[in-house]
């Protein structure tokens, strides 16, 4: 497990395609809902790229953008919260970005509650996806 102040990644024995499913349905138990995913392998090999697996996976919760948007419309260019999939040499991670930064970005904003309850979550995704 990394926790940097920016992103929080563990590591998985689970394989590529089912820590991506992993993500989705713990995505769904935490109230959440994935809105896009982002397949950036697919994208980049169709352009002669090789590189590894790697998915970006959007999720939101109504209730929470609404309440930072109405802080701050300029936060919705940090969002919607993003969670990644990808394999280096062999080995999955799950990693997301740490919405406490939005608080660092946004001083001025008072988000820094909220940023806490959805950074919980987003945490609570990613250790249950890896499990």
């Amino acid at each position: 497990m990394t926790t940097q102040g920016m992103y929080y990644t563990v590591a998985t024995d689970k394989g590529f395609d089912a820590a991506v499913a992993s993500v989705e349905e713990a995505t769904t138990a935490q109230g959440m809902k994935v809105l896009h995913i982002h397949d950036v392998q697919a994208t980049l090999q169709s352009k002669g790229y090789v590189v590894e697996p790697l998915k970006i996976i959007e999720i939101c919760n109504a209730h929470y953008a609404y309440e930072v948007l109405a802080k701050d419309v300029m936060i919705s260019l940090m969002m919607p919260c993003k969670i990644n999939v990808f394999t280096r040499e062999g080995q999955t991670y799950i990693s997301a970005l740490r919405p406490t930064i939005l608080a660092k970005f946004f001083p001025g904003a008072g988000v820094d509650e909220i940023a806490l309850q959805v950074d919980a979550k987003i945490r609570a995704i990613v250790d249950a996806a890896s499990r």
